[in-house]
């Protein structure tokens, strides 16, 4: 007789009228609520602006579910594909059925699309988000409660879960490894915190550090479960992953310490300078292109003027006023172009009237 144990939920959905509200779902929105507030706390921290972490998750969030959706499927589609299953349910997320190995990878994707967007370097994010992934998956775990699945060896343990009889399940009392691996992703967050804080990591190291701390609790967890799952040499193949990405996270650990110590100095580049930097640029190249435009009209005024008195001696003025508009129309700025066009102007006028003042003498004689 067992005189403590932890109890399951009789059911995992609850209907608001026709609306079913699911526990599972809201256990993984709970998570991602948590995950994008601690993340933005330290994004801000950084040296970011508040909300960006909100805007790339927009694209993280549904690669992510897509991607977790993807792996469950693709490693276990024997229950959607084999003899007497019905392929449909393999989009029945609410379910139950998300593997955190594909929703990291296809997230990924979507936050680097997310992080060109908005000019940022990934890993600087990632680093800002991995203690908030760690408690959104602590959150996550629990609907696995409500699903009563994902449990682990019979035992009588005061912690045990108690499993009532239904579909692919006997009843009984099992380790609760669902609420093993949320403990252990509480850890892993608090860890992550403390090592950044100790030890400034950036350029992706915090973010390795989550993925290595959780590889480490996935492994112990997943082979005390005694859910169905394939088997590569007697062992389960989520713990084989797990070794896998343990061994490429700590070496990006490694490898990342010695190329790029420290942290980014800068996490995301202030664009508004920039833009009225340019625009003030363009102000300045408008303005020079009006006094050009000015400079040139005086030099051809004056032109004109020169060239009103065919008479003898005209040629030499005509071709000094030429002169002067041409250097009149040289690209200059300020006030004092156009005064010494129109000064220059004013010289060419009065040679041709002495030149033309002239000729009459020169006929007298």
């Amino acid at each position: 007789m067992d005189l403590a144990y932890i109890p399951s939920p009789s059911t995992g959905v609850i209907h608001l009228g026709p609306i079913p509200l699911r526990g599972y779902a809201f256990c993984i929105i709970i998570g991602v609520f948590v995950a994008v507030w601690l993340g933005n706390r330290r994004w801000i921290a950084r040296g970011g602006k508040p909300g960006t972490v909100a805007d790339i998750a927009v694209w993280a969030v549904p690669f992510g579910l897509v991607g977790g959706r993807l792996y469950h499927v693709i490693t276990d589609y024997q229950l959607y594909f084999g003899e007497g299953r019905n392929w449909v349910d393999a989009f029945k997320i609410w379910e139950g059925g998300l593997g955190i190995w594909g929703a990291i990878a296809l997230g990924a994707v979507g936050a680097w699309i997310g992080c060109r967007l908005r000019g940022i370097p990934l890993p600087a994010w990632a680093d800002a988000l991995a203690p908030g992934i760690a408690l959104a998956q602590a959150c996550g775990r629990w609907g696995n409660w409500f699903n009563q699945e994902l449990y682990g060896r019979a035992t009588d343990l005061p912690w045990a879960l108690k499993i009532s009889e239904g579909p692919n399940r006997v009843a009984g009392t099992y380790h609760p490894t669902f609420l093993y691996e949320s403990l252990w992703c509480v850890g892993v967050a608090l860890l992550v915190i403390w090592a950044d804080r100790r030890f400034k990591l950036g350029h992706g190291r915090a973010f390795a550090l989550y993925v290595a701390a959780y590889c480490v609790g996935r492994g112990w967890i997943e082979y005390m479960r005694v859910d169905e799952a394939h088997h590569i040499l007697g062992v389960r193949l989520n713990v084989w992953t797990s070794i896998v990405v343990f061994l490429l996270a700590v070496t990006y650990l490694v490898l990342s310490a010695k190329l790029r110590p420290g942290r980014e100095a800068i996490v995301e580049p202030d664009r508004e300078p920039a833009a009225a930097g340019s625009e003030a640029g363009s102000a300045s190249a408008d303005a020079a292109k009006a006094d050009a435009a000015s400079g040139a009209g005086t030099g051809v005024a004056a032109k004109a003027a020169s060239g009103a008195v065919p008479k003898a001696g005209s040629e030499d003025a005509a071709a000094k006023a030429a002169a002067v508009a041409t250097e009149a129309a040289a690209p200059k700025t300020g006030d004092g172009s156009t005064s010494e066009a129109g000064a220059a102007g004013e010289d060419a006028e009065s040679e041709p009237k002495e030149a033309g003042a002239k000729a009459p003498e020169a006929k007298k004689l």
